[in-house]
């Protein structure tokens, strides 16, 4: 079951993007028909025409969304969107907050690198949360999708903090376990020569 949920929450969001764009595409094909049909081109179908006026509208259109959500007032209408709409959708507040949180330019789930004591395994992990009990929230990421893994809230005593950057570590998952020397202080092979 939990398999089944993981792959939902990464084929929703792409299914639900291209059935968004593919819409969006047809509404402006349809729209810009009647325009096409006025002009006359040589040697191009009308359909070719309508595709690359629909595409450069699908596109410039992307752009300028993206450039009004950037001012105060384009939040401001997002945020009220968002907050009435899109939050009532099922899986939304997940996907987004997954999503931000892999990807957040700040960096500030993943700031610190931990070895992971489980049952006498280390495993690699990320400090995601610090609590007030002394607990520490740990997602340890499973290779090579670290969109999928585990979470753990363990005693300080359970983890080793390292002293190398969440993309480094990341890279070993990534790599399914390549150069994770890194992780002991070792230095890369590549480097040394």
């Amino acid at each position: 079951m939990t398999t089944l949920l993981g792959g939902l929450l990464v084929v929703l969001p792409i299914g639900l993007f291209i059935f968004l764009i593919q819409v969006l595409w047809n509404f402006v094909s349809k729209l810009i028909q009647p325009i096409v049909k006025l002009l006359k081109f040589q040697n191009i179908t009308n359909d070719t025409i309508i595709g690359l006026i629909a595409f450069a509208i699908v596109i410039a259109g992307c752009f300028f969304v993206g450039l009004f959500v950037r001012t105060r007032f384009g939040k401001g209408i997002w945020r009220y969107f968002e907050r009435n709409l899109l939050e009532l959708l099922p899986f939304y507040k997940t996907i987004k907050d997954t999503v931000g949180t892999l990807f957040s330019s700040r960096g500030k789930s993943f700031k610190k690198v931990v070895l992971v004591d489980v049952m006498n395994t280390q495993m690699t992990g990320f400090v995601t949360d610090e609590h007030k009990n002394g607990l520490y929230t740990v997602f340890v990421p499973t290779a090579p999708n670290p969109t999928n893994g585990f979470i753990f809230h363990l005693p300080q005593n359970k983890l080793q903090f390292l002293d190398i950057s969440p993309e480094d570590a990341m890279r070993s998952v990534i790599g399914v376990g390549t150069g994770s020397g890194i992780l002991f202080g070792e230095k890369l092979k590549y480097e040394e020569e």
